[in-house]
């Protein structure tokens, strides 16, 4: 059986919603974006192969509305979510799990020169090359996304900040293409990305207390 009859069903219509086509893979996308946002929360190591699971569907819907940085990203996203399940494992001192920090200054600058290099290259090569209609607005969405899912697999705690930034423009830019099903999505997936940004600080911040509260009483004695 060729991969196309078998991923091909996914994109056959399940419903209608708010007058669009909502195919099987957008609505399988819905479902496994919020479970694996859910559990980037709460730290879960499940978020990773569920994580994967979604990527591989959102893939095939942005393939077929021509986001085709988005549906590129896809791939990136499937390496990327292998390299952070093995950094959440392994990636603390003595391999041990990792645990959240701050993004430093070197990160944030390595982090912006990439991010504005890539949304350039992908504006151009959007712009030249497909009939994108939308070519910087995928772009940058893209660089954000990549920006963010880095931090995400370090747990840096800034990386909340980045995908925020990212739903703020993928909510109106889904709605644009008729993806009114996934738009919904990244309302809820901004709704859970202020969630973790306050749950993630609030255990950053309760981790620094006893170290605080040891300098206190030193300097006390």
């Amino acid at each position: 059986m060729a991969l196309t009859d078998l991923l091909g069903p996914l994109l056959e219509p399940a419903f209608t919603f708010m007058g669009a086509s909502t195919s099987w893979a957008e609505l399988l996308g819905f479902a496994t974006g919020v479970l694996t946002v859910w559990l980037v929360v709460r730290q879960h190591m499940a978020n990773w192969p569920i994580g994967i699971a979604n990527v591989v569907f959102l893939g095939l819907v942005f393939l077929a509305v021509g986001l085709y940085a988005d549906a590129a990203l896809q791939i990136v996203y499937i390496v990327l979510g292998l390299y952070g399940w093995w950094e959440w494992l392994y990636g603390g001192a003595g391999r041990s799990r990792l645990a959240i920090s701050v993004t430093r200054p070197v990160e944030w600058l390595w982090l912006i020169v990439s991010g504005g290099a890539v949304t350039v290259l992908l504006t151009a090569v959007l712009a030249t090359w497909t009939n994108s209609a939308v070519p910087f607005w995928d772009a940058l969405t893209t660089a954000l996304s990549l920006m963010a899912t880095y931090g995400q697999c370090r747990k840096l705690v800034e990386s909340w900040w980045l995908w925020i930034t990212a739903d703020l423009i993928y909510i109106p830019l889904y709605a644009y293409k008729a993806l009114y099903l996934t738009s919904a999505l990244y309302v809820l997936f901004l709704g859970l990305c202020v969630a973790g940004l306050v749950s993630w600080r609030r255990e950053l911040a309760a981790r620094s207390l006893p170290v605080a509260a040891t300098g206190a009483a030193g300097t006390t004695a």
